[in-house]
């Protein structure tokens, strides 16, 4: 049966077992929020992230992986997963939880600190976002579980874990099967301060918790690094605009205005939720370089990956650039297309 260590500091194994094992990211909150009341978002259900994560674990054995480091949660998805599996050892690095997004951010932080080779992350944009805020260039399948999934891939979870245990045992090279992502960093007199994966958004919105979506009326501008028309929320908004791709040496500024503010230049019909479309007046949109510095003056409230983040007070000024130092996003293809001779015996 397979073996579970609680410490954050497990000394039953050798370091250099490290080099030879997959870490888990497990958000069990994901794929629940406010947008299946108020949109047609579908759930993402506990059953459903159990058997991810078993795929993904099976698919890291066939490569000869057996250990395996994990994010404890109250839902305990890993633990289920794998309790029948034999001859595995699963090591928790967290003893505690905040029961906040900051598990995932120490969880990363804690992986990063052991020499884990590669994560897969089970959820939206916003649980890779809190990740990376604890690993930034993290070597990771992103795996979607959430609701607006920019971000992670919908791929199936066993060759996933395939692609993640031939990184963990060197049969291929990480930096040849990775894509370094784009993010875009928030500074406050100089100093970052916080970051987004796929966006950032001012909004003229008096809620930092609201659970409404985005009022088209409130929009004051967005920075995308990815824009997919056929992606949902602001990505897909900027997508129909001016597609921009992850491999894309830019990011995207689309500024907004009002329908009938007479500076609405044009207006677009997005999904800005699953099953929800509006109707959204925009003002300008443009490419924007690596580096350059977009200014965000109060009162707004920054909202980052769809999460509402951070109140600019009136008078205060928040910067806005994007850069390619994000997480390390393993391509299971190239991964398994070049590692495949670990699977073929002649």
């Amino acid at each position: 049966m397979a073996h579970y260590c609680f410490s954050p500091v497990h000394i039953c194994y050798k370091f250099n077992e490290v080099d030879k094992t997959v870490g888990l990211i497990v958000n069990p909150r994901s794929g629940g929020d406010v947008r299946r009341a108020v949109a047609a978002a579908a759930r993402s259900t506990l059953e459903d992230k159990v058997s991810i994560v078993r795929r993904i674990v099976l698919g890291s054995i066939a490569v000869g992986i057996r250990t395996f480091y994990a994010n404890y949660e109250p839902m305990q998805i890993v633990r289920r997963a794998t309790e029948t599996l034999r001859d595995i050892n699963v090591n928790y690095v967290n003893d505690s939880m905040t029961f906040t997004e900051e598990d995932s951010t120490i969880a990363a932080r804690l992986m990063n600190d052991m020499g884990v080779p590669c994560v897969a992350v089970l959820g939206g944009d916003g649980t890779n976002r809190a990740v990376t805020k604890g690993w930034r260039d993290i070597p990771v399948i992103p795996i979607s579980t959430g609701t607006n999934n920019a971000f992670p891939v919908f791929i199936e979870p066993t060759v996933a874990g395939t692609a993640l245990g031939l990184v963990a045992i060197e049969a291929v090279d990480i930096e040849e099967v990775s894509n370094q992502s784009k993010l875009i960093h928030i500074s406050d007199h100089g100093e970052d301060t916080d970051i987004a994966l796929i966006d950032a958004v001012a909004v003229n919105d008096p809620y930092v918790g609201s659970l409404e979506l985005f009022d088209p009326k409130t929009m004051v501008l967005a920075i995308l690094t990815q824009a997919d028309p056929i992606a949902i929320g602001f990505s897909s908004v900027g997508g129909l605009l001016h597609p921009v791709t992850g491999q894309d040496e830019h990011a995207l500024l689309v500024q907004f205005a009002p329908i009938g503010s007479g500076k609405d230049e044009t207006i677009i019909k997005a999904p800005t939720a699953p099953g929800h479309y509006d109707s959204i007046g925009i003002h300008n949109v443009r490419a924007l370089p690596f580096g350059e510095k977009v200014e965000v003056t109060g009162e707004v409230l920054l909202a980052f990956d769809g999460e509402r983040k951070l109140r600019v007070r009136n008078g205060e000024t928040v910067h806005l650039s994007v850069r390619r130092d994000g997480p390390k996003v393993i391509d299971p293809a190239k991964a398994v297309t070049l590692g495949r001779s670990v699977m073929i015996n002649t």
